[in-house]
């Protein structure tokens, strides 16, 4: 039996955790904290709430247009793309036209937007940024879902295949984003891919085997995997961040929910924390060198970067229940994060949060 409490009791215990939000605005001063080792740390800053009372299921990712001033959603569960005002947070339009999308690619000068869909044709769209009409397809393996970008080589690596199509294999596709030209494929015996982190320095890819438990590294010029890494902690290993400079994988694994901090040189675990239940997403900003987990249970994972080898849990932030994909953006000093209604039906909405100092 789900109990109410009365409005003014609920903000005096979400106060005890450091916020205390209205329905569709956060405060501008409403501090998010919580007590780690002792000491209170902020984190971050609860500054807009878009509640999005219409849709049910789950959303994917977002992407952003700087210049533009938007924000796309991918609204997985609706089978549509969500254009937000990237500063105030307003709806300004909803695109149609997709089935189950999950990955958003933004290619500011041509003002095209790559999204990876699973159902129907199960190919990837490309979409005009002024007409927000699909214009092309690139055609792959169905079932395209998490991708890659390499900015150094402007090619787009999709995972295909697997358990979205039917299909006991996976592929990861490379694909040249500007002319939609497919180079080819690896296949990996698994029915689930999921995240992956790609050098910019170096000729690296890293991927999240995540129907095998292990992390795969391939050679992105040859399209061949040079080494496999089992992740020994925990199970499905699927969200994956990256520090290039110091060579640190942040993996992030469901069963249970754990960050673990890898050598990417040599696939040795540096350390391991608890991590929150759900995780979709995990971000590394450079500038405060910390660790954002986004968890479904209802609160985002903070971990500081001491240095390459050390690492300690700075906070948790409360967010909702639901709240497992997001988008940070450095040159905003802002963290967008999805609240995904899904089986909970705790209620649509994207949440904006101001990044805080680092040390």
């Amino acid at each position: 039996m789900q109990i109410q409490m009365p409005a003014i009791l609920s903000c005096m215990l979400l106060f005890a955790v450091g916020v205390c939000a209205s329905q569709t605005q956060a405060e501008p001063a409403a501090l998010v904290a919580t007590k780690q080792a002792g000491a209170s740390v902020a984190a971050l800053r609860l500054v807009g709430r878009t509640e999005l009372p219409k849709y049910t299921g789950d959303f994917d990712h977002f992407e952003v247009d700087l210049k533009g001033n938007r924000l796309f959603l991918a609204a997985e569960d609706h089978n549509t793309l969500e254009v937000f005002d990237l500063k105030t947070g307003k709806l300004l339009k909803t695109i149609e036209g997709f089935d189950t999308p999950h990955g958003l690619l933004y290619l500011a000068e041509k003002n095209r937007l790559i999204v990876t869909q699973s159902g129907g044709d199960g190919m990837t769209k490309v979409v005009d940024a002024t007409t927000y009409k699909i214009v092309d397809t690139i055609k792959l393996t169905p079932g395209a879902d998490a991708f890659g970008y390499d900015p150094s080589r402007k090619r787009m690596w999709i995972a295909t295949g697997g358990k979205d199509a039917k299909m006991t294999e996976s592929f990861l596709s490379e694909v040249d984003v500007e002319t939609g030209k497919h180079f080819g494929d690896i296949k990996f015996d698994t029915e689930k891919i999921e995240a992956m982190a790609i050098e910019q320095n170096g000729n690296r890819l890293y991927i999240n085997v995540t129907g095998k438990n292990y992390m795969a590294v391939i050679d992105k010029e040859k399209r061949t995997v040079i080494a496999t890494w089992p992740i020994k902690e925990a199970e499905q290993n699927a969200p994956l961040a990256f520090d290039e400079p110091n060579h640190r994988l942040f993996v992030v694994t469901r069963k249970p929910g754990k960050l673990i901090i890898v050598n990417a040189d040599t696939g040795a675990s540096i350390a391991s924390f608890k991590a929150p239940e759900r995780t979709d997403q995990v971000f590394f900003d450079k500038e405060t060198r910390r660790i954002y987990v986004l968890g479904g249970e209802g609160y985002i994972g903070v971990f500081q970067q001491k240095d390459a080898d050390h690492y300690e849990e700075l906070a948790h932030v409360h967010s909702a229940v639901g709240a497992k994909t997001g988008l940070l953006v450095p040159e905003l000093k802002r963290l967008y994060v999805a609240v995904s209604p899904g089986e909970a039906k705790t209620g649509a909405a994207v949440l904006q949060f101001d990044i805080a100092s680092g040390n």
